[in-house]
């Protein structure tokens, strides 16, 4: 667009406008359409360009996107301005002036004020241009090329108020800025400004020498028409007639090029629309052939996604069956499994409850064994007694003269029972230690009744003085008996009888 390409540019921008369309890209349809009426702007079709700027606008309106809608507004209003619809322009510019102003969007206050100086400087509301100026210079102070246009703007008012001497003497300083800069519009805008105060002036040698210099600096054609009026109207004040009608017939001519220019113009923008419809056209038919062929891939697609789903609906049943079949397995090992826990379970309650059992016998025999040690204690203690008796009795003197006493030391003889007394124990001891008789019989059997009861009061935890005084006999007595039997058994030497008994 800015190379002057306009055919390439609109094509470009309309793919760009379609494919936002189609995506529902909305800041990019707005740049897109804002931008095609740019260049049908700059192509001189003012009602197309008109009619893209309206349909850009409605779609900042619709996003509600505020500097979207400025930078349309500004659009609109200097399409307006260019075509002398100053009221239209004005509404539009203040439409921009009030957004920017709202979202305090300095840079674009300042321009807008700016336009809106330029427009009432049109409309020679000269009061009201130089407050918009006034205003924008503050907000274009980091812009120096739009502040030099506002400061121009202000030159033009000034002169338009026929200030003359203020307008030369601002535009003159405002001249040598351009002029450092390299702004070449804004030189020829101060070189026709400068040329029309200076006659304004009389000082028609200096006018002359301004307008030379708009002139070699090749300016628009509607900057060419300002400044050969302006040069007519010098050589008509300085009474040459031949030139300023030479002059009035190079502003004729110059607007009947633009007329010219104009008119071919809407010619190529017409062939323009047509090669664009015709490049939509045949956008339609290649995308309804597109919709043909994605319609055979979608078939396609669809087609294997069946298959691939059958395949996998097949894999999946399998892994099912394998999986429930897995499951009735790992059922079936966990039944057995429980069948087994429960069978040792059973089998340990079973356990306990024979070790309980054996506990509770081994508890019971404990206890008889206490009672006939007690019993045996017992009878070891009053056959003691009565041994001691009888040894105090044959202590004292005449006692064979003494028929009473003798008679009474016979009784005491008949208490000591100790076989009869035997028989009774070794009834009950057999009763409750069944086990160990028969053992040792079996692994001894060379043992005599007197040793299976000497050998059972050892086993009974009873010591020599106890089992010696059951036996009726010393106490050394009974330890030469347990070595006896001890030999008897074939037992190694310095070996506990009691604890071999005691492991039978």
């Amino acid at each position: 667009m800015l190379d002057k390409k306009y055919a390439t540019a609109l094509l470009l921008l309309t793919d760009a406008q379609h494919m936002a369309t189609e995506n529902h890209w909305q800041k990019q349809l707005f740049l897109s359409t804002n931008n095609i009426g740019l260049t049908y702007y700059f192509m001189l079709d003012y009602g197309e360009a008109l009619r893209n700027f309206l349909n850009a606008y409605n779609i900042a309106m619709t996003e509600k996107d505020a500097t979207l809608e400025m930078t349309v507004l500004n659009n609109i209003a200097i399409l307006y301005s260019k075509e002398k619809n100053f009221d239209k322009a004005t509404e539009y510019f203040q439409k921009a002036y009030k957004i920017a102003k709202d979202k305090n969007d300095q840079i674009r206050i300042g321009n807008y004020a700016s336009n809106l100086g330029i427009v009432n400087n049109e409309m020679h509301q000269l009061g009201k241009a130089r407050v918009y100026l006034k205003e924008a210079f503050p907000y274009l102070r980091n812009d120096p090329q739009r502040l030099l246009g506002a400061q121009l703007t202000y030159a033009q008012n000034q002169f338009l108020e026929e200030n003359t001497s203020e307008a030369g003497q601002l535009a003159t300083r405002l001249l040598k800025i351009a002029r450092d800069s390299s702004y070449k519009d804004e030189q020829i805008a101060l070189y026709t400004l400068l040329a029309a105060i200076r006659l304004k002036e009389n000082n028609l040698e200096q006018a002359l020498f301004y307008a030379g210099e708009v002139l070699n600096r090749n300016p628009n054609l509607e900057e060419k028409i300002e400044i050969y009026q302006t040069l007519s109207d010098i050589h008509f004040k300085n009474h040459s007639y031949a030139l300023a009608l030479a002059n009035k017939d190079s502003v004729l001519r110059f607007r009947d090029s633009i007329n010219t220019i104009k008119n071919g113009q809407q010619f190529e923008n017409s062939k323009l629309k047509f090669e664009l419809l015709n490049s939509r056209h045949d956008l339609s038919l290649n995308e309804a052939k597109l919709f043909s062929q994605r319609r055979v891939l979608y078939l396609i697609i669809a087609f294997i996604v069946v298959i691939i789903s059958f395949f996998i609906w097949l894999m999946r049943a399998k892994g099912m069956i394998a999986e429930r079949s897995r499951k009735i397995i790992t059922l079936e090992f966990e039944n057995e499994k429980s069948q087994k826990l429960l069978l040792e379970e059973q089998l340990k309650e079973k356990e306990t409850a024979a070790l309980l059992e054996q506990e509770r016998l081994k508890n019971e025999i404990e206890i008889r064994n206490r009672k006939l040690s007690a019993k045996a204690l017992f009878l070891s203690g009053r056959n003691e007694l009565i041994d001691e008796i009888m040894t105090a009795l044959s202590k004292v003197p005449d006692i064979s003269r003494d028929s009473i006493l003798l008679k009474h030391i016979s009784e005491l003889k008949s208490y000591v029972r100790t076989d009869s007394e035997w028989e009774d124990f070794s009834t009950h001891f057999q009763e409750v230690n069944q086990g160990f008789l028969n053992a040792l019989r079996q692994n001894h059997p060379n043992l005599t009744s007197n040793d299976v009861r000497f050998l059972s009061y050892i086993y009974m935890n009873l010591n020599a003085k106890e089992i010696a005084a059951l036996l009726n006999i010393t106490p050394e007595g009974c330890r030469k008996r347990k070595e006896r039997i001890t030999k008897k058994m074939q037992l190694p030497e310095n070996s506990s009888l009691f604890e071999y008994l005691s492991g039978l």
